[in-house]
């Protein structure tokens, strides 16, 4: 038996849990690290001592992923990787609305998505890792999914595809030293071979990538979708198959399930104009998607520069794809003007947005040296090709 998986079973064991439960009463600081250690200690063994303390950290970690983290177990690898449980749960209803029973996951590690999936489908979570196994079992039983999940041991880069309806596969996508992987064929394990084996079988499926891939390393026959939640892109999706909705490219933004896609354009190409009374940010899952002329279409608003995803109309629209702000002022980047001109406004305080200006937000707020008592947002960007700053403000009732 591994060390990990005899860390695990001591944990589900009375006494694990019972020291699980005195840590999950007060937050573990990096103050308080210590003294825990030191005190669990005078009671347990060195490696039990680490997995309660462990544990109990990451479930604290886990609280903005999971509802029931306080009851999961997990790595640090395999919460890092999870995704947020919205997240797994709208990918989980795609399968659903397919109509597939029967799912493979690929690389389940710590069951994050799998306990989503159990809820309406009968799942066989494969992993190389047993302790991983065992957690993802724990997990989905957490859920009420037990008697929908059958882990099973393998290796996927030798493993032939199972007789399953549909499979979802979420590759490591960090190297030994937790550096981000981009290349697919770099992940663990690589796409195209394990697609290859896959697709032959299965012609249904899906594959979390991350969302800074290169375009031109998107397999065939693939779908592209980003996934935002809050605002923040948290994945990018490829599926295929039944599960390939005709789209190429789509951004859907949670929790509210907004969705956009490149069959919304019309082909219409989009102006670039100098900067209105509106302009919008938009979210980064439409950016990614290289959407933000299917949204320009859609707002009736046009650009502000051909390499810019900034955007900007006369009138306010109401859209959850973007975020709104009123313009007061527009005009050629010069660091002395721009400072003066927000000290005849009374700024003192600014929140610096950019997009194409080398200059960081930081070293600009150095720079401008204000003490106003009025809080503006400044654009560091590019208007028709030149540099410029913008002034405003968001205007929060075009919020859709």
């Amino acid at each position: 038996m591994s060390a990990e998986l005899d860390s695990f079973h001591f944990l589900l064991s009375e006494t694990g849990r019972r020291y699980l439960r005195l840590l999950g009463d007060e937050p573990i600081t990096e103050s308080s690290h210590l003294a825990l250690a030191v005190r669990l200690r005078q009671e347990l063994d060195q490696e039990k001592t680490h997995a309660v303390l462990e544990t109990a950290l990451l479930r604290q970690r886990a609280a903005s992923k999971f509802r029931r983290a306080a009851e999961m177990y997990f790595t640090r690898a395999g919460l890092e990787q999870a995704s947020s449980e919205p997240v797994s749960q709208y990918r989980a209803g795609r399968f659903s609305n397919a109509g597939f029973k029967s799912i493979a996951d690929l690389g389940c590690g710590i069951g994050g998505d799998a306990l989503a999936l159990a809820e309406r489908h009968f799942v066989v979570g494969i992993d190389r890792k047993l302790h991983r196994l065992a957690m993802a079992r724990e997990n989905v039983r957490v859920h009420g999914g037990a008697q929908r999940f059958q882990p099973l041991l393998a290796d996927l880069t030798e493993f032939p595809a199972l007789s399953v309806d549909a499979f979802f596969a979420d590759p490591g996508r960090r190297d030994v030293h937790g550096k981000r992987i981009y290349a697919p064929d770099q992940y663990e394990p690589p796409i195209t071979p394990l697609l290859s084996r896959w697709l032959s079988r299965v012609p249904h499926g899906a594959v979390k990538v991350s969302p800074g891939i290169d375009y031109e390393l998107i397999p065939e026959g693939a779908s592209l979708e980003f996934v935002s939640l809050h605002g923040e892109v948290k994945e990018g999706l490829l599926w295929f198959g039944d599960l390939h909705d005709g789209s190429q490219r789509r951004a859907t933004l949670l929790p509210g399930g907004d969705t956009l896609s490149d069959l919304d354009f019309s082909g219409t190409a989009i102006v670039t104009t100098r900067p209105g009374r509106y302009m919008y940010e938009p979210d980064g899952a439409v950016i990614r998607a290289h959407l933000v002329e299917s949204l320009a279409q859609q707002l009736g608003a046009t650009k502000i520069d051909e390499d810019i995803a900034f955007l900007t109309s006369e009138t306010a629209v109401a859209t959850p794809f973007a975020r709104c702000f009123v313009l007061e002022e527009s005009m050629p980047f010069h660091l002395k003007k721009l400072r003066a001109r927000l000290r005849e406004m009374g700024v003192g305080r600014v929140t610096v947005k950019k997009r194409g200006s080398p200059l960081s937000p930081e070293a600009l707020q150095r720079r401008l040296d204000l003490d106003g008592d009025q809080h503006a947002i400044v654009f560091l960007t590019h208007v028709q090709g030149d540099p410029f700053v913008l002034i405003g403000s968001e205007y929060l009732a075009t919020k859709g």
